[in-house]
């Protein structure tokens, strides 16, 4: 019969029996901020198990009311709200930044809340990959999100490199699905005198990795390169340290696990040794210019931009999608990011523990119907565990799951990525999940 990986941790006290998820549920101190989000259900009325957060977060029951309030003070003071309404228009996004600089571990003139994640790494860019004839390579890694690919490609072509030369992928060794540190830093000593840009995902949104953010970046720094990171699949999910990783740009949504609504509006934090430096190239518009003479208008005749993160801006906030921000970052702030690391270690190791018991008992074609591909050390995950499939119809097993009230995510040819959050997962919904895997196959 099949066993645990030789490298499984030692479970915590858990049990495959309903029982002790029910026990578990009793015993969470956070079980009550559930109550503040909306569950889609089922066409039969059943709340739905909602485990794809790492792709929309679920929408905070006080959302409406904040849109709702704007909507109101649009109706009411038009464009006197800029200055009159209830939460003034005119420095809305400034109401953000010390929350944001909490999420990401920075100092609040290093954060600025602006348009979305794609469209913030293009804009840093500008200003952070300045290739030379020598130096011109952009380090991304293996099964990056689409975007960043895009992302860097098309900067590469537009600086006139091949991206078939100029784009370099630290990949995973043979039979191994994830990265190691120490393989980022050895590419880095071999390679970085011809690497510009290091542009990583904080946690890797296919197999739920979490990289070495500090040691990545201090290895990067070390071969003169600069550093970014895409925190879509970090932020709100694992604890951050930016400012004192001295990461040197870094871009992140905020619609996943920060539950910011649909295309929300992005966060980004550029470290205060170059938000500082007002000479640093960059695409100018007229809400990065210095608040101080924002509003002289077409009597500035040169970009005078903030010395800060918001010197990156273009335009001005769109207030009614950063409405729902009030109330969703608010959540953040009042639980913090430590208890909801504390329970998302607890909920990723149920899970774990779970479908080890899973695979032991219910075996397929003479080995595991199920592998994990994202980490077991717990300090190399977030909320998602990454789970390739083995059986012949891997995406019959999402059609058993949609069946079941069960929401993940698929990606071709045979992954289903499952994100138990801490903020409104339980316990006894893993073990539900479980059990329809159980069943499968």
């Amino acid at each position: 019969m099949p066993r645990p990986p030789a490298d499984a941790q030692p479970a915590p006290g858990f049990f495959s029996d309903e029982a002790c998820a029910r026990a578990l549920d009793a015993a969470d101190a956070l079980a009550e901020y559930r109550q503040r989000f909306c569950v889609p259900r089922t066409p039969d009325g059943r709340e739905v198990t909602y485990f794809c957060g790492n792709s929309l977060g679920l929408m905070p029951r006080s959302a409406r009311d904040t849109v709702n309030e704007e909507l109101d003070d649009w109706e009411r003071l038009a464009v006197d709200a800029h200055f009159l309404g209830r939460h003034p228009w005119y420095p809305y996004h400034e109401q953000f930044r010390a929350a944001a600089a909490r999420l990401v571990g920075a100092l609040p003139h290093e954060v600025v809340l602006m348009n979305s994640l794609t469209v913030n790494l293009h804009l840093l860019m500008v200003s952070f990959y300045r290739p030379t004839p020598q130096r011109y390579r952009i380090l991304i890694e293996d099964c990056a999100f689409p975007s960043d690919l895009y992302a860097v490609q098309t900067q590469l072509r537009h600086h006139g490199f091949d991206p078939a030369d100029g784009l370099l992928v630290a990949r995973p060794r043979p039979g191994e699905h994830t990265l190691r540190t120490e393989d980022f830093e050895s590419l880095l000593e071999r390679e970085g005198g011809n690497i510009a840009l290091v542009l990583l995902g904080g946690v890797n949104y296919f197999t739920g990795q979490v990289f070495d953010m500090r040691r990545i970046a201090a290895a990067g720094r070390a071969q003169g390169c600069i550093v970014g990171y895409d925190l879509a699949h970090a932020a709100g999910n694992v604890p951050l340290a930016l400012h004192e990783w001295e990461v040197d740009f870094a871009a992140w949504c905020t619609y996943k696990y920060l539950n910011c609504g649909p295309g929300a509006v992005a966060g980004c934090f550029v470290h205060e040794r170059h938000a500082r430096n007002t000479e640093l190239p960059r695409f100018g518009g007229w809400w990065g210019n210095d608040p101080k003479t924002r509003f002289r208008m077409h009597l500035n005749e040169r970009f005078e931009p903030a010395p800060s993160a918001d010197g990156w801006q273009l335009s001005n906030p769109p207030i009614l999608s950063m409405a729902a921000m009030r109330a969703a970052l608010g959540i953040f702030d009042e639980v913090g990011v430590a208890r909801l690391r504390e329970k998302s270690l607890r909920l990723t190791a149920y899970l774990q523990f779970l479908l080890d018991d899973v695979c032991a008992a219910a075996p397929w074609a003479g080995r595991p119907k199920y592998e994990v591909v994202t980490p077991r050390q717990p300090e190399a995950r977030g909320c998602q565990i990454s789970i390739l499939v083995h059986t012949e119809t891997p995406r019959r097993l999402q059609e058993d799951l949609q069946s079941a009230g069960i929401v993940t995510d698929f990606r071709p040819p045979n992954i289903v990525r499952v994100a138990p959050v801490p903020l409104y997962n339980t316990f006894h919904e893993v073990w539900r999940f479980a059990d329809v895997l159980r069943a499968h196959g």
